[in-house]
């Protein structure tokens, strides 16, 4: 299995590498962190992944994330199993992405050490469902490093994950996403 997760993390770094210009100033994790936290009236359920692939073209303000779904870790293990065999259906849809851009990266100097807000938009995958999302991040600078953050909401009825009637007050319609990275620049 480790083989595997380390397969599918290279193979996503080659691809996400693939899709920002060759001369632009990268920035790349494979160790990210994502985290969800859904408050409904009888149960809190929080999950938090750390092993988020993602990359910033620091030119062109392309950002991509590929998330494995089964990364995802919770507190009991029954939550965990059921998020990925009822809710995500991690076999089927083994991977989460977020393909998009930072749309004011002109107004943002990553060569400069500072605290940016970053406008961010673009299309989320998860359960093999593609949405729209625009959400404001933070970045900052220091030292040749990057540190994104960013905290959202999504609706999970939008990804067509199904909550059967019986555990309803248990999980929140509208989950909270916690967005956490620590990018290094690419040597080229």
């Amino acid at each position: 299995m480790k083989g595997k997760m380390q397969f599918f993390f290279v193979a996503i770094a080659m691809f996400l590498l693939t899709a920002v210009s060759a001369d632009a100033q990268k920035y790349f994790t494979r160790d990210g962190e994502i985290s969800f936290f859904s408050d409904a009236p009888l149960e809190k359920i929080e999950a938090v992944n750390k092993k988020v692939a993602s990359v910033l073209d620091g030119e062109t303000g392309a950002i991509e994330f590929a998330v494995l779904i089964k990364s995802f870790h919770f507190e009991k293990a029954l939550m965990e199993e059921h998020f990925n065999e009822n809710y995500l259906e991690s076999g089927k849809y083994p991977k989460a992405t977020f393909t998009g851009t930072i749309d004011n990266i002109s107004a943002i100097d990553l060569n400069t050490d500072g605290e940016y807000t970053a406008q961010v938009s673009g299309d989320m995958t998860i359960h093999g469902v593609t949405k729209p999302v625009s959400t404001t991040g933070k970045l900052i600078v220091s030292n040749g490093t990057i540190k994104a953050t960013s905290t959202f909401e999504i609706a999970v009825a939008d990804y067509e994950i199904k909550i059967p009637k019986v555990v309803k007050d248990n999980i929140a319609e509208i989950v909270e996403i916690r967005v956490a990275i620590d990018y290094k620049r690419l040597e080229q």
